[in-house]
């Protein structure tokens, strides 16, 4: 398994957690992003940065996407295309997507969307809470401890 982050829109606390975890498994975790992305020096943890441009980076993640392998991704499309191929998807709040909820988040984006563009002002997400970052962790090493059990 390798772990993958849509790393644009990733907040600093999720990629810290995502680090500790590459030392701690050696899980290899790589970043893209079509901006530099500072990561700490570990033979685990690589950045790769792309071309900017309209889903570049979300483009390269699924190019490179292996069936079992785990995107961090807040990108409902990105991750319907990820469980598609096979591979886990799991967002900075701690929300793992699934093929039985995914279809439901792709009509409520798009639902959004429509509001917006009608000009109906949505607001936009909540900070990440302690909660969330809690239930990403949790969620994070729930899928590392089946890995290294089953490798």
């Amino acid at each position: 398994m390798k772990i993958w982050v849509d790393a644009d829109a990733c907040p600093v606390v999720i990629k810290d957690i995502l680090f500790k975890a590459a030392r701690r498994t050696g899980v290899n975790v790589t970043l893209i992003a079509n901006q530099p992305v500072q990561i700490p020096a570990s033979q685990h943890i690589r950045f790769i940065q792309v071309s900017s441009g309209f889903d570049v980076a979300d483009n390269e993640i699924i190019k490179r996407l292996s069936a079992g392998d785990l995107v961090i991704t807040g990108d409902i499309p990105l991750a319907a295309e990820v469980i598609e191929k096979g591979g886990h998807a799991l967002n900075p709040r701690g929300e793992m997507y699934s093929a039985d909820n995914i279809k439901a988040r792709l009509n409520m984006r798009d639902f959004m969307e429509t509001m917006r563009a009608s000009g109906i002002n949505t607001g936009g997400p909540p900070p990440l809470s302690l909660s969330d970052r809690t239930a990403f962790a949790n969620h994070l090493d729930k899928l590392l401890t089946r890995y290294v059990k089953n490798t």
